[in-house]
């Protein structure tokens, strides 16, 4: 079963009537290669273990599975409004948003950035998957946006991603961020890199860009998913591999 010690929790400034947890890849019933707490139905895992692991996990947040919004994510900038009437759509987006109590916002990552952010009047919780493609393309932008908030009233809290010493990336990902955002080039280090590349600091990119459309609470980050197999799930690691859920739902 999960226990609280296998999760991660957010320390952040949100209201009381915010609830937030990050999985890790213990207390599931996935085996091998996806052992143990696989929540990703698209990646190769039987189908009942990953119905079981997202049971188990809605037991624990105690709420019903039915209240999990899960998302077909494309690593783009789509955001959706998640209500009731909706939860069972899974639709194509990178990013959701709710003002519901109990309707839970849900993320799956395997070294992509989590990214969640709440009002602190607990009045709207949002969640993004902020893979490189997304983050460029504007996918917390349109998030804060879609949120309808004055982004000075908002927090942001980062789930583990992979960690800048292991995030080696091509020129034109540094050209793309560098054209839209000059400062996000202290973001790309050529030290540790193959020639003719970059290493990137994803959650330094995210901090940039939020604090840009004017979020100034951030916190979180700081794990890297390559270097911990113990905890995390880490594509670029093992290929093939289950993934994490990062989750916001208001009380």
């Amino acid at each position: 079963m999960i226990s609280e010690n296998e999760l991660l929790r957010p320390d952040w400034t949100a209201s009381a009537r915010v609830r937030a947890l990050c999985t890790t890849r213990k207390g599931g019933v996935s085996q091998s290669p996806w052992q143990s707490l696989n929540l990703g139905g698209h990646v190769g895992d039987n189908a009942a273990d990953v119905a079981r692991n997202r049971q188990r996990l809605a037991a624990f947040m105690g709420v019903e599975t039915s209240q999990l919004g899960w998302l077909n994510q494309v690593h783009g900038t789509r955001v959706v409004e998640l209500t009731r009437d909706n939860l069972k759509d899974c639709p194509d987006s990178d990013a959701s948003f709710t003002r519901e109590q109990g309707v839970v916002c849900a993320i799956l990552t395997a070294d992509c950035l989590p990214v969640i952010l709440a009002d602190r009047d607990g009045q709207v919780v949002g969640a993004a998957h902020a893979g490189w493609r997304s983050l460029c393309g504007g996918v917390l932008e349109n998030l804060i946006q879609a949120m309808a908030v004055e982004p000075s009233k908002l927090t942001a809290w980062f789930g583990p991603s992979i960690g800048p010493v292991n995030f080696e990336v091509g020129p034109e990902v540094r050209a793309a961020f560098v054209e839209q955002q000059a400062d996000s080039a202290s973001a790309f280090s050529e030290q540790g890199a193959r020639s003719g590349h970059f290493v990137a600091d994803i959650y330094e990119l995210a901090r940039l860009r939020l604090s840009r459309a004017g979020v100034s609470d951030i916190s979180g980050g700081g794990w890297c998913t390559v270097d911990d197999p113990e905890r995390f799930y880490s594509y670029r690691r093992d290929g093939q591999t289950g993934r994490m859920a990062t989750l916001v739902w208001l009380v």
